[in-house]
């Protein structure tokens, strides 16, 4: 029998984890362990140390953060606990037990200011809260661990699961005829299914499974840019819903948190690295929704 491996996934209720879960027969070589805020609290930093010595494993997927984004410039403490020091500290003891770490990470690291796709070394100035909480956590991970461990940067991440803005435009959509989506904020959606194929192909590479490596940065959406109103006009489209949607631009709909305009992430070394195909945004908009409808 070969050894099996242990993975442990944070943040198991969240979108990213319940699409990892839904992987978990296709990699019988490994057992996996989804940890829920009950088991490991990122809030508290005794609880993760106690957490850790009951429990090692052979790999880390941390896709567990604090995520609200506009609450976050009134909730400042609690975002930088779950998103800076929480993983400072699963940095030191995956360093420690001699254990490998993949850390998701955000678009929002960036200003959203220039034209071109960002790449892993662009300079990165964070508008809000939230993003300077995810950047400081990126910080201090490849401070504590230069080695064997990887961070990816995703952006506008939806699925099945939670709430996401494609379950929010299909509620609308239902409910109104006619919606205002800001259309002069331009990125690309990330199928959270997707992005759970890659961490997932990514973790069982030789080239990461069998290896020590220095700790890097990768970026990761599926193909092709859209903006809001774009996204919001497909959800409709696919889904057969009659709604009116109208663009509007960012300073009609004031939020707490400022978002980037610009936040194409340029995917040229993941693919290279780890010989990875990545699928279209309008593809997996439909894949979800019909997910969502065999649900229904």
């Amino acid at each position: 029998m070969p050894n099996i491996k242990t993975i442990l996934v944070t943040g198991a209720t969240g979108q990213l984890g319940q699409s990892i879960k839904s992987l978990e027969n296709d990699y019988p070589a490994y057992q996996f362990v989804f940890a829920r805020r009950e088991q490991l609290d990122l809030s508290d930093n005794q609880n993760i140390a106690h957490f850790f010595q009951q429990n090692t494993f052979d790999l880390i997927i941390n896709c567990a953060a604090y995520t609200a984004v506009d609450k976050a410039e009134s909730e400042a403490e609690l975002a930088d606990q779950v998103n800076h020091l929480a993983v400072k500290k699963l940095a030191e003891i995956a360093k420690q037990q001699q254990t490998k770490l993949i850390h998701i990470s955000t678009d929002y690291v960036f200003n959203g200011q220039q034209y071109r796709p960002y790449i892993e070394t662009d300079k990165v100035q964070p508008k809000g809260v939230y993003g300077l909480s995810k950047l400081i956590g990126e910080q201090v991970l490849l401070e504590s661990m230069p080695n064997n461990a990887l961070i990816i940067r995703t952006s506008w991440l939806y699925s099945e699961s939670g709430n996401n803005f494609v379950k929010t435009m299909l509620k609308l959509g239902r409910e109104r005829d006619a919606v205002n989506v800001i259309f002069d904020q331009v990125g690309t959606p990330t199928y959270a299914y997707d992005l759970a194929q890659a961490i997932m192909a990514i973790a069982s590479s030789d080239l990461f499974d069998h290896t020590d490596f220095t700790s890097d940065v990768y970026h990761y959406s599926n193909e092709g840019v859209c903006s809001w109103y774009d996204f919001a006009k497909a959800i409709f489209e696919f889904s057969n819903i009659q709604c009116d949607v109208s663009p509007i631009e960012t300073k009609d709909y004031p939020t707490a948190a400022t978002r980037p305009h610009y936040s194409l992430l340029n995917k040229a070394k993941i693919k290279q690295t780890y010989d990875m195909p990545i699928p279209y945004w309008k593809d997996s908009l439909q894949q979800c929704l019909n997910a969502l409808q065999e649900k229904e």
